[in-house]
């Protein structure tokens, strides 16, 4: 075999292992992604089927749909999904005339911050804070402001077991491990909170609510995608 030969063995043979690296690459990620479980839209856009107040009866009448929205237009209380999830993502969009906020693995709606984690929900802050917008409300302050006034803001908040992150508007402000707060009253850079048990003791599921706080609020295409535990 001459030379000129032998080049084009040598090419075809590595061209079809790349072409076969690349088929199991192509395979594994198919594999990957056939354990990746569904999104789910936790609000239709229509109605409030499958939510509820605290005390699980139909949600206040201070809770409209406009625009594919639910919106908070009057006192209503807080909202809370009926169905309860632990590992997750959660996707949706928000937009807020004052204080809100995202709640998610309530143990108990009636005693929500107490038995739940609430991601802050506020009009943009001059200083980034554990009460301001994208904040785990009184333990991680946001690593920067992010929230935009009078607009819609995309809010991404991930909780797997004990990593917990948050991103707004395509930035990721938060990096939580809850097993750090292992305090009650207490977090890790020596700053008081108000939680009576420390948060590593939390239960990891729980619903989602959004909180009536006063202020009108709005959200919408609220999805979520559970997580599969390794």
């Amino acid at each position: 075999m001459n030379c000129v030969w032998k080049a084009v063995v040598v090419v075809v043979a590595v061209v079809g292992s790349v072409g076969l690296l690349v088929g199991s690459l192509t395979a594994a990620e198919a594999a990957s992604d056939s354990n990746q479980e569904p999104w789910q839209d936790l609000f239709n856009g229509k109605d409030f089927d499958g939510w509820q107040t605290a005390a699980g009866q139909k949600p206040g009448e201070g809770w409209v749909v406009e625009d594919s929205a639910m919106c908070r237009k009057a006192a209503a209380g807080d909202i809370w999904t009926k169905d309860r999830f632990g590992d997750f993502v959660l996707d949706l969009e928000f937009k807020t005339e004052g204080n809100s906020g995202v709640f998610i693995r309530t143990d108990n709606p009636r005693d929500c911050v107490q038995t739940g984690i609430e991601i802050q929900v506020y009009k943009p802050a001059g200083q980034p804070s554990k009460h301001s917008c994208g904040a785990v409300y009184d333990a991680v302050a946001p690593s920067k402001e992010m929230a935009k006034d009078g607009q819609w803001n995309h809010l991404v908040v991930t909780a797997a077991d004990n990593r917990l992150t948050v991103a707004l508007n395509g930035q990721q402000i938060i990096d939580m491990d809850l097993n750090r707060w292992s305090d009650a009253g207490k977090n890790p850079d020596g700053s008081g909170n108000k939680f009576r048990t420390a948060l590593k003791d939390f239960k990891r599921e729980g619903h989602i609510g959004f909180q009536d706080h006063g202020a009108n609020v709005s959200y919408r295409k609220v999805k979520i995608k559970p997580l599969k535990k390794p």
